[in-house]
């Protein structure tokens, strides 16, 4: 077969990296990696064009499904398996991809193409029956959940497929299917339906991620991490998210699949565990991670797949990291000669700095304070608040003007909402590379996770102040001194590449001889029509205080007005944003 691109679908063959825009970012770094001669399972992508269809007229555009249908016979020319039948039978997963990352945001299949003929021709290839069994239930799970829209928890104390089936079409409107035809259909429409999801449209309004981009869909062979003691899962960044530092830094979970380390359910061991099980992938899992740190030029996340030892790559994108690693990574790679000052200042947000700025605990307070949980340090920073198990409930307390802390046996995309105005996460479960790490680096929130069972909940209604650097949790609120962007070698260099810069001048005080103007003087808040409005009528030689000078989007304006001076404490973060602002001007004009 020599498909390589359709009218709605692209086989990733090695031989071109098409436009992210076009197949999601998932697809971008699979294609990549092969263009490196990496091991990646063969794929194939559904386009973004396709979902903006689909979104449109509700169901698959012509020739759609003739497409897929080919890239299946694609699949199994690659593989030497067949997709339904044995005696080597295909399985694949069914993945989202954005062309900006959303982690964790829209929906993911995997395992599809099991039923009963399928698991028996695996038990047989395999000469073990646990292995096809555990992964007939994985699939039921997720197809229950993700496309049926119902409960499967409760599956892993059943040992029938059939009574698993029978279960799932009780609570639900339709049955798993048997054909895997129309397994393969309904997972590829639950993911552009997914593209609309609360979940997703929340976090997409956070980041303002915007709304035409739609999903791709990639159609991946699967490889098995939960098929023996020599294989597993894991993810690795290329560096430490959490502090910056400049080795390896990930989570290995023997017998596994993905979803098993995302999900968070169960903790994993360090990555250091791997080289003990499966050296020869530990050792080239290192290279690759190398690799790929030096063609994309900044860290990376990558996801992989252990199968009988052999080591199979799925995904690498650029890692989110807490914000004090953003900044010593962004100044060591400027260092090291990876990248530019100005390509640095692309990678940090003015939000990053002021989180490394904000209050921390003074010094002994953790001596002197009760731990009431520990767990693993996931994201940095202190948040103080009352602990609320439900998110929807912490989303209210939130928006009534309480300080509120959300404390979950394990987060999941689903509570992004409760996320988002939290001052700290918690978890019973999970490890850095969990659901709950991701998204709280992501926002910049302080977080601990992988507390323990059962340790959280009577937390419940009381005060705790959250140690997201020391991963815990202590009782009551406690004293916070403010850190100095002078004294930390990474923000002082930061600041020195600002200044030279910034096409303003940030002080920390006010010059005498000149009009000021105080933004907070104003009646209520100033939002950005107001903002714009005042700067030109003030003129560009004032200067310029308040506290909507937090906002990036507000100093962009100051900016694009021909603002001369700001006053601002601390300095760096609105430097940052200036900077950041006179670069989407010059990339904009030319």
């Amino acid at each position: 077969m020599t498909l390589t691109e359709g009218r709605w679908v692209v086989v990733l063959d090695g031989s071109k990296v098409p436009a992210p825009g076009l197949i999601g970012g998932k697809a971008s770094s699979i294609a990549r990696m092969l263009t490196l001669g990496l091991n990646v399972p063969p794929s194939f992508v559904i386009t973004t064009r396709a979902c903006a269809r689909f979104l449109e007229c509700g169901d698959f555009p012509g020739g759609l499904e003739q497409e897929v249908d080919e890239g299946i016979v694609w699949l199994e020319g690659m593989t030497g398996r067949r997709f339904g039948a044995g005696p080597r039978p295909l399985l694949v997963s069914v993945r989202s991809g954005a062309p900006v990352s959303m982690p964790g945001m829209m929906d993911t299949i995997l395992n599809l193409g099991i039923n009963a003929t399928t698991e028996a021709a695996l038990a047989a290839e395999s000469r073990q029956a646990t292995f096809p069994r555990d992964t007939h239930r994985r699939f039921i799970e997720l197809y229950a959940q993700t496309v049926l829209q119902t409960d499967a928890a409760g599956l892993g104390g059943m040992e029938d497929p059939a009574g698993w089936r029978k279960a799932i079409a009780a609570s639900a409107s339709a049955p798993v299917p048997e054909d895997v035809k129309q397994q393969l259909y309904s997972a590829i429409r639950a993911v552009f339906h997914s593209w609309n999801s609360r979940r997703a449209r929340r976090f997409r309004a956070h980041h303002g991620i915007a709304e035409d981009l739609g999903t791709a869909v990639t159609v991946q062979a699967m490889v098995f991490g939960n098929f023996d003691e020599q294989s597993g899962t894991g993810v690795v960044f290329s560096r430490n998210p959490v502090t910056g530092e400049p080795v390896a830094f990930g989570e290995f979970m023997p017998c596994a699949q993905g979803e098993d380390l995302v999900s968070g359910k169960q903790t994993p061991l360090p990555l250091s565990a791997m080289r003990e099980r499966v050296g020869h992938a530990f050792d080239e899992l290192l290279s690759a991670t190398r690799l790929l740190e030096r063609e994309y030029g900044d860290v990376q996340d990558i996801e992989f797949t252990v199968e009988c030892g052999r080591l199979y790559l799925l995904q690498s994108r650029t890692a989110k990291r807490a914000p004090m690693a953003a900044v010593r990574i962004a100044v060591d790679m400027v260092r090291e000669g990876r990248c530019e000052a100005d390509t640095a200042f692309g990678r940090i947000t003015s939000e990053q700095v002021r989180a490394i700025l904000s209050p921390r605990l003074a010094d002994g307070a953790l001596q002197r304070a009760r731990v009431l949980a520990r767990g693993e340090a996931a994201s940095p920073g202190v948040g103080c608040g009352v602990v609320v198990f439900d998110v929807d409930e912490a989303e209210a307390r939130a928006q009534a003007g309480e300080s509120v802390v959300l404390a979950r046996a394990t987060t999941s995309p689903h509570d992004l909402h409760g996320m988002i105005v939290a001052r700290a996460i918690i978890t019973e479960q999970g490890g850095s590379t969990s659901h709950a790490a991701v998204v709280s680096r992501a926002l910049g929130r302080p977080c601990v996770v992988g507390c323990g069972a059962d340790t959280l909940r009577g937390l419940v209604g009381r005060v705790v102040t959250v140690d997201g650097q020391a991963g815990m949790v202590l009782e009551g609120q406690h004293e916070l001194i403010v850190p100095d962007e002078d004294t930390d070698e990474s923000l002082k260099q930061l600041l020195a590449w600002a200044e030279s810069r910034s096409p303003l001048v940030v002080a920390r005080q006010a010059p005498t001889g000149r009009p000021i103007v105080d933004l907070d003087e104003f009646d209520g808040i100033v939002k950005l029509e107001k903002l714009r409005t005042i700067l030109r009528e003030v003129g560009a030689g004032s200067v310029v205080r308040g506290s909507v000078l937090m906002n990036e989007l507000a100093v962009g304006e100051c900016v694009a007005t021909g603002v001369e001076t700001l006053v601002a404490r601390p300095r760096l973060p609105v430097l940052i944003a200036a900077v950041r602002a006179a670069g989407t001007r010059a990339r904009d004009n030319n």
